[in-house]
């Protein structure tokens, strides 16, 4: 009776452990096939699903939902409060562009190139930053951010300046080039997205990552076991600059250009607002909270155009032909009545319907000690 008893439950627990996994390759293959199905949702899609046009929509949402994905890394997993990752995605983009203008190189060495610099560029700032934490830290990211976004818009001869950098396309193969690529550079996007949650992932069931949660929650702990805090937090932050490194090449591929924005405080905070919407520590949240958070800021801008918006009385259509407006209340709403985001909110109402326990910080730090416990006692 005890053995029968035990298999299903063995079985169901192996499949429940694979289930995400398995899940997510389906989505995957899924979002693969996209381009080539005939797929229309009006109102949040601009056409059909083979159209350019959506599939350039659908491609910058899968760069954001990468950078948010590497800012949920360092904020999610190491605690690290930053107003400057976007320094990362502009030495991306621009390091790119450089890279191909400047020394000629094929698309790939290019590539290589721009993700070595923004490594470069994180161990710097990194090392630096992490002397102090909490919002110190956060205003020294700051001012790095600020720094690069000064050192992008004065150098107008390297970088365009105001103007902006365009993508040197001779120095590009042509399957990447033009509205008539869109569908190849999609595919690019989706490989992006794809690298960089398997990273993310690698770094959270790492011993790494856990070491990283341990630090979030209790520093001195970490420090009594004999541990080095600085060190993890140094590779996690150096990991998600990297991913955002990443992004910052796809977009400008996907863009065929660059702005001086690329590199400033304001999308730092854009991305804070995306990985906030889908909930802090969730990876999957990271990805719904960009994307979303893209499709609303890309759509809210054709509807703030529309002839029953400016037929309102004043009081309605000033706000509502205003997209930033939009998004500044939604957020609100999420962070009143959604205080764990979308993902936090799904993952509370599971746990609960399962009869588990919410994932309260003092049990995530609970769970994290476990982790940290066993492989320390082993090793001494």
């Amino acid at each position: 009776m005890t053995v029968t008893t035990g298999v299903p439950t063995l079985v169901h627990g192996r499949a429940g452990r694979y289930l995400p996994f398995v899940a997510g390759a389906v989505l995957v293959v899924f979002m693969a096939l996209l381009p080539l199905l005939n797929i229309s949702i009006p109102g949040i899609l601009p056409g059909a699903t083979y159209t350019p046009g959506t599939l350039a929509l659908l491609s910058l949402c899968m760069v954001f939902a990468a950078l948010a994905l590497s800012y949920n890394l360092l904020l999610g997993t190491g605690g690290m409060l930053s107003f400057g990752h976007a320094l990362y995605f502009g030495a991306g983009a621009y390091g790119l562009g450089i890279a191909l203008q400047y020394l000629g190189v094929p698309l790939w060495p290019g590539v290589i190139i721009a993700l070595v610099g923004g490594l470069a560029i994180a161990l710097f700032t990194g090392a630096i930053s992490m002397r102090v934490s909490g919002i110190p830290f956060a205003m020294v990211t700051l001012a790095f951010a600020q720094a690069g976004s000064v050192l992008v818009r004065r150098n107008q001869q390297i970088t365009g300046g105001e103007e902006g950098m365009r993508l040197p396309t001779a120095q590009v193969p042509e399957w990447l080039v033009g509205v008539v690529n869109t569908r190849n550079l999609y595919w690019v996007t989706l490989a992006v997205l794809v690298i960089v949650y398997l990273v993310v992932l690698w770094v959270d069931r790492s011993r790494l990552g856990h070491l990283a949660q341990a630090t979030r929650e209790n520093e001195l702990r970490v420090q009594v076991l004999g541990l080095s805090p600085y060190r993890a937090k140094l590779t996690v932050f150096v990991v998600a600059a990297l991913c955002a490194s990443l992004a910052g090449v796809a977009y400008m591929l996907l863009q065929s250009g660059t702005q001086p924005s690329s590199v400033g405080a304001d999308l730092t905070i854009t991305v804070l607002v995306m990985v906030v919407l889908g909930g802090v520590g969730f990876r999957w949240g990271a990805i719904v909270g960009g994307v979303l958070y893209t499709i609303l800021d890309q759509r809210l801008t054709v509807l703030a155009r529309a002839d029953w918006i400016h037929a309102l009385p004043d009081v309605l259509r000033i706000p509502l032909s205003e997209p930033l407006f939009i998004l500044g209340a939604l957020f609100i709403l999420v962070v009143m009545f959604l205080p764990g985001g979308i993902a936090g909110t799904v993952d509370t109402w599971v746990r609960r319907r399962r009869g588990e326990r919410t994932r309260s910080p003092l049990r995530q730090l609970a769970d994290v000690d476990e982790k940290l416990d066993e492989p320390v006692e082993v090793k001494l």
